[in-house]
């Protein structure tokens, strides 16, 4: 059984990309949309009515075809498409011209905005994996200091090292509570260390907020301070109590002004 335009329904695969990525479906839809506008480039009113009838009439035949119901919805758009550009003509009287169909270009420019929402979400996942493997050579060559600072949208970073599951994370997780605690780098805006809260894990917080309590206590924080790392990641909330404990502490000394 062939249609129209010479095109024979099949069931509808997926497009396959590399190994692991996503799979795609196919639009046999907008395939279809797409079929008929071609073929009613230049039609007279008459001319689409006929592509409109001949078009039902094979759909007609279709039905007698079990192969052509799992078409992915191609063959009901283009009859509908059909009807459209009649209804079109109708009112214009033609000839059909995709190019100034209001219909087509809104479709075509919101075709447009997702290519490019698409493209900035790629672009954006590779910033974010160069930033990663930038993070993760300093960490394991011991350079991920003070001397490094903090950048808007390193904690999505932090999180591609966590689900890959990087060793060095560890390293990451230490440098981005010491920032924290500093209010160093990026953390130096209010509104990052706001956000914070809700990108950082709750080990890394309670990190920075014994950190920030010991420096307020006068105690030297310059070196790494594993214990802080091993109480927080062992107890968090517990950490937090003691962070609010010496700050409470350190204000009654006259530790804070």
């Amino acid at each position: 059984m062939t249609t129209y335009d010479g095109w024979r329904p099949r069931r509808a695969p997926e497009t396959r990309g590399r190994a692991g990525a996503p799979h795609t479906p196919i639009d046999y839809a907008k395939i279809g949309r797409s079929s008929v506008r071609r073929r009613a480039r230049g039609m007279t009113h008459s001319e689409a009515g006929a592509g409109l009838e001949a078009a039902e009439q094979q759909a007609h035949l279709d039905r007698r075809d079990e192969s052509a119901f799992d078409d992915g919805g191609r063959r009901a758009a283009e009859l509908a498409e059909w009807q459209r550009v009649v209804q079109l003509l109708a009112a214009t009287g033609g000839p059909y011209d995709p190019d100034t169909d209001v219909v087509v270009q809104e479709e075509l420019a919101e075709d447009r905005r997702r290519e490019e929402a698409e493209q900035q979400r790629s672009q954006e996942q590779q910033r974010v994996a160069d930033r990663a493997e930038e993070l993760a050579r300093l960490g394991g060559a011991g350079r991920l200091d003070r001397s490094m600072p903090t950048r808007a949208g390193d904690e999505a970073a932090r999180d591609l090292l966590d689900e890959n599951r990087d060793y060095r994370t560890a390293k990451v997780d230490a440098w981005l509570a010491h920032a924290l605690a500093d209010e160093s780098g990026h953390y130096a805006d209010p509104a990052a260390r706001t956000a914070a809260v809700g990108l950082l894990p709750v080990p890394v917080r309670a990190r920075a907020a014994l950190l920030a309590a010991l420096a307020r206590t006068g105690a030297p924080v310059d070196g790494d301070l594993e214990f802080a790392g091993h109480l927080a990641q062992a107890d968090p909330a517990a950490t937090t109590a003691l962070a609010a404990w010496l700050e409470n502490a350190a204000a009654v000394k006259g530790g804070t002004a």
